[in-house]
């Protein structure tokens, strides 16, 4: 059987503005019906890679495969099987929000249905409002029902719930995911830890234009052993009495009186040590929770901490 091929695979990607390199070396791939999420810092190669691979941006060295075409110069033949939804939004100012969506899907073969896509996606009360006059979250729905009315293939989608309430958030989470399931292949860029956890199957942080970290996102919170053990009992109790009785490198406290945390890998053993502590000093342990590394843990850990312009 023959593989199917990926719909986006970048190989050695390089871009450079002037003596700024914007994307250095980059690699990455999109399976069919899937979702790759692109993380990383304010001006660490997301967009240009986006563009680069949408056509809008030509590279400067490496290779890039789209559908199976060089996307240099968006050929005709690739934009009818794409779908963009870019941070601007893309509306001229004065349409309304139907007649945008109306012009978007009268340029395709098959579009979906305009009135239909706009209840999906919860446009009814602003059909004939012009996007200017649009909220933060509407301008963002109305944007992605222009990627996606074409029934594209692919969809490039540049931090779609920017602006969104947790309910217009929540309806956009299951258009994605309805796209996955109809064949569709994704690839967002989010600032939202959260969000590529929910939606994505492959991750891929970068930073200064480099990949520094890919895989899933269970992969990547699975990485390390670092975790923590949250606990409630009485308070004062004798923490050297806890660390003496843990295996070496991990860490006990009480950074609230009656709040006790462990650091370390949790384990049945580790587990069984602290209820024993508790139980010595004739106290129960209450509200026990282990907490594993979020997506977020991974990504401050890979590229600071520090706030970047």
């Amino acid at each position: 059987m023959i593989p199917t091929p990926p719909a986006v695979a970048v190989n050695g990607l390089v871009k450079r503005y002037g003596r700024t390199t914007a994307v250095d070396g980059l690699d990455l791939e999109v399976p069919v019906a899937s979702v790759l999420a692109l993380l990383g810092p304010n001006g660490a190669g997301k967009t240009t890679t986006v563009e680069i691979c949408e056509g809008f941006v030509r590279a400067d060295a490496g290779e890039v495969r789209v559908l199976g075409t060089d996307p240099s110069g968006a050929p005709d033949a690739l934009r009818a099987r794409i779908g963009v939804m870019p941070q601007g939004g893309g509306a001229y100012p004065g349409v309304h929000a139907s007649e945008m969506l109306r012009v978007v899907a009268a340029c395709a073969a098959q579009p979906l249905d305009v009135g239909w896509l706009t209840s999906v996606l919860g446009l009814q009360a602003c059909a004939r409002t012009p996007y200017k006059r649009l909220s933060g979250g509407q301008q963002q729905r109305l944007a992605l029902a222009c990627a996606v009315v074409g029934r594209p293939e692919l969809v490039f989608l540049d931090e779609p719930t920017a602006g969104m309430d947790p309910q217009g958030r929540r309806l956009v989470w299951e258009l994605i995911g309805a796209l996955r399931r109809d064949g569709v292949a994704v690839l967002l860029t989010t600032h939202l830890m959260e969000e590529a956890e929910a939606l994505a199957d492959d991750v891929v942080i970068i930073d200064h234009g480099r990949v520094v970290a890919h895989g899933s996102p269970a992969q990547l919170t699975a990485s390390g052993s670092q975790q923590e053990l949250r606990f409630r009992a009485k308070p004062g109790m004798d923490l050297d009495g806890l660390t003496a009785a843990l295996p070496a490198a991990y860490h006990a406290a009480e950074p609230i009186a009656g709040r006790y945390l462990v650091q370390g890998r949790i384990d049945p053993g580790v587990l069984s040590i602290i209820t024993s502590w508790c139980a010595a000093q004739g106290a129960l342990a209450d509200d026990v929770q282990v907490a594993r590394r979020s997506l977020e843990d991974v990504f401050l850990e890979l590229t600071g901490r520090e706030l970047r312009p």
